[in-house]
């Protein structure tokens, strides 16, 4: 199979490729040193889609292309970057896969549980349509809109609909363990506010499912079936590293800091992956603990996926 991947040197992209080496794998890099660097000279890496009058070299596009979204505050710059980066290379794909005569058979495309907007503590699944105003949702639905323009009796087109992505090395988590280890861990806010999440073991599986799996399109909730509050989260967190569990972050302070981005923070999504496990996709961690032991605790083993 071959396949062109967007955002192969990003978090979830150094995670997945390792997964397709008995795959022809082009990357897509605005930096191809770098990227040759990090990922290896086994891959082909181009700067730009220019070159190509189509897609119809590539079975399959994964598109995980995208400014990291909580990195900075959201001044008009910065949500015009967050903005861009996903919309422009996504309607590009697109456009590419439309002009050709042989598609790709597949576009598996990023888009986040943001869409949902703050639910409270009501469950859900993909089924819930929404309509908000907020920031991160406009940027999901176009994100998803551009994807959905592949979409074709030759294309079919997978969103991911991601939640937190727990690793140890990169991504939220990431960001969190040193507070945590230092015993200043805490809950957000009030705590009782929804935090969906996803062991990076089983988001490379999921992607890995969508690939092989003709039936699939759509969008699917790439989120444990197990989400709790950010209150329990935390103290797990802290349970596993054995710190102590006093600390708490007021709203007030995240949004002094952090701005209208706190929101990604403060709102609750409890979100259900439904559609995967309906179609027989089985979680290798399907509960926080365990997704925390293997990650961070005293059983951890691994800081990349391992077999799926």
């Amino acid at each position: 199979m071959n396949i062109l991947v967007t955002g192969g040197t990003g978090f979830i992209g150094k995670a997945l490729l390792p997964h397709l080496t008995h795959e022809r794998i082009t990357v897509l890099s605005r930096n191809p040193p770098r990227a040759y660097q990090q990922l290896g000279h086994h891959i082909k890496v181009i700067d730009t889609l220019d070159t190509l009058p189509n897609l119809d070299d590539f079975d399959a596009v994964i598109n995980l292309a995208g400014e990291p979204i909580i990195n900075k505050r959201w001044t008009e710059r910065q949500k015009q970057e967050i903005c861009q980066s996903r919309w422009t290379i996504t309607r590009q794909l697109a456009d590419k896969i439309k002009a050709g005569n042989h598609p790709p058979h597949v576009l598996i495309s990023g888009s986040a549980v943001g869409f949902y907007g703050d639910q409270q503590s009501r469950s859900f699944d993909e089924s819930l349509e929404v309509n908000h105003q907020d920031f991160a949702h406009r940027v999901c639905r176009q994100w998803e809109e551009e994807a959905q323009a592949a979409q074709s009796e030759h294309t079919r087109v997978c969103l991911l609909r991601t939640g937190i992505v727990l690793a140890r090395h990169d991504g939220a988590l990431a960001r969190m363990l040193p507070a945590y280890q230092l015993g200043f861990g805490g809950p957000i806010g009030s705590g009782q506010q929804y935090f969906p999440w996803i062991h990076l073991q089983d988001m490379v599986k999921g992607i890995l499912f969508l690939l092989k799996h003709d039936e699939a399109s759509g969008a699917y909730n790439f989120t444990a079936p197990y989400p709790v509050t950010n209150k329990e989260f935390s103290r797990t967190l802290a349970k596993v590293l054995h710190r102590p569990h006093f600390f708490k972050t007021p709203a007030w302070l995240l949004k002094l800091g952090l701005g209208e981005a706190a929101t990604l923070l403060l709102d609750s999504q409890r979100a259900l992956p439904k559609r995967l496990q309906e179609q027989g996709f089985h979680f290798c961690f399907p509960k926080l603990e365990h997704a925390l032991e293997e990650t961070v605790g005293d059983k951890s083993r691994i800081d990349e996926p391992g077999g799926v």
